[in-house]
């Protein structure tokens, strides 16, 4: 994650068992009896040592960019197969790609789609909801069978997308439309887009976002959309209570449900199943 939601990743979880008032242990193991805490990593994490004992592992495949690549993401998809998995919800080992809509800048972005058939009718290049479902499609189709894959091959781990959650980082570093009805909607098709593509690969989808963040950049998703049942990862908060007590909020999509939070602690990225 980006920014404030980025943190260079500790080198253990003693100091989420003493936060949850679990008893202490050595940073090397889990307490037995914290199965939810879990942490996500990407490419500030590629020179730190990652943490053991995690219920569950979320790595980022991008570089920061939706059309960049993680640099040690075969190692981390390692750490993230070696999570414990003891919570029934949370699969051991998950993914989230960065997203992104530059429509605006299109002249200046090589990877803006000119052609497609797709939900909202053909793109032609121009800055439309349709070349902006385009885009998305296009992004999540390249992160998954040119990073992904091959990566989940390097290190000999499950590279059948379909056995992931994929969660759409959808942060305001990113490029996106202005925050009209017409350029959110044109957001949310990008969204859409990726979405789809990744349904088709067999994954699950959900969604992370700051609620502000994602009110300012999507707007209000309506039943119709592919986005409106899918589940809701939540940052913002800055210890494990915080984020246990964040399940109890609301998903970025009336249709959705609050599957996991997020916090930030000694300079970690932990995560909390609401499960």
């Amino acid at each position: 994650m980006s920014g404030v939601l980025r943190r260079l990743l500790g080198t253990g979880i003693a100091a989420v068992a003493v936060a949850l008032g679990l008893p202490a242990t050595s940073a090397s193991a889990a307490p037995a009896d914290a199965p939810t805490v879990g942490y996500d990593v990407s490419h500030p994490q590629c020179d730190d040592p990652m943490p053991t004992g995690q219920a569950f592992g979320v790595v980022g495949v991008n570089g920061g960019l939706a059309t960049t690549a993680n640099p040690c993401l075969a190692a981390q998809l390692q750490w993230a197969w070696r999570s414990t998995g003891v919570v029934a919800a949370q699969p051991r080992a998950q993914l989230y790609l960065n997203t992104a809509n530059p429509g605006e800048l299109r002249d200046l972005v090589s990877t803006w789609p000119s052609s497609g058939s797709t939900p909202y009718g053909d793109c032609d290049g121009r800055n439309s909801t349709a070349c902006s479902w385009q885009y998305g499609w296009e992004r999540a189709r390249n992160s998954v069978s040119s990073i992904f894959v091959p990566a989940a091959l390097d290190a000999r781990v499950d590279a059948s997308p379909g056995s992931y959650t994929w969660w759409l980082d959808v942060e305001s570093a990113n490029s996106w439309q202005p925050p009209t009805p017409a350029g959110q909607a044109r957001n949310r098709a990008a969204l859409e887009g990726m979405a789809a593509y990744l349904r088709t690969r067999g994954g699950s989808v959900g969604l992370y976002a700051l609620p502000a963040e994602w009110q300012e950049i999507a707007g209000t998703v309506t039943w119709d959309s592919n986005l409106y049942r899918l589940p809701s990862w939540l940052p913002g908060a800055s210890s494990p209570a915080g984020a246990a007590a964040a399940c109890r909020h609301s998903p970025l999509t009336n249709g959705g449900e609050v599957a996991v939070t997020q916090f930030v602690s000694d300079d970690r990225d932990g995560d909390v199943s609401c499960a």
